[in-house]
């Protein structure tokens, strides 16, 4: 008998927990999880950029990590190197949009300390890809991403 207890009362409880989050309204009404994952950009067959986007407590967090394409001459391949990461500032969903801005201060120092945060803005194109473009660069590409879950 309590063993039969006991498995309800573990399958009651897996049921509410799983049936519970899905039905829980996230903030604002917002569906987050389109967004939520690692993203990955690349330039050129080398690793770009990489966006790292979690929900916690109705809200998204997130990281960029943008990559640097150098050749020592005209005639070497490029190779690409990670920069640091910096942390996704002011972001706000609007559809299957995800603008943030990136602190620039640090990208090429000493010429950019003052420099204010760039603007970026994600959006959503299909089943885990996404454009990445660059609101300051509107003429200039959007870079396609690739989700996936961490």
């Amino acid at each position: 008998m309590r063993c039969r207890t006991l498995f309800a009362w573990i399958a009651v409880s897996l049921l509410a927990g799983v049936f519970g989050q899905a039905m829980t309204p996230e903030a604002g009404g917002q569906n987050f999880s389109r967004f939520a994952g690692v993203w990955r950009g690349q330039f050129d067959g080398l690793p770009g950029v990489d966006l790292v986007i979690t929900e916690e407590g109705g809200q998204l967090h997130g990281a960029a990590l943008f990559y640097l394409h150098i050749r020592p001459d005209v005639t070497s391949p490029y190779t690409s190197t990670p920069g640091l990461p910096e942390p996704m500032l002011d972001l706000k969903v609007e559809g299957q949009s995800l603008s943030f801005e990136i602190s620039h201060r640090r990208a090429h120092p000493p010429g950019t300390l003052d420099d204010p945060p760039v603007p970026f803005r994600l959006k959503v194109i299909g089943p885990g890809r996404a454009e990445l473009v660059n609101e300051h660069e509107s003429d200039g590409p959007a870079v396609v991403l690739t989700r996936s879950d961490y």
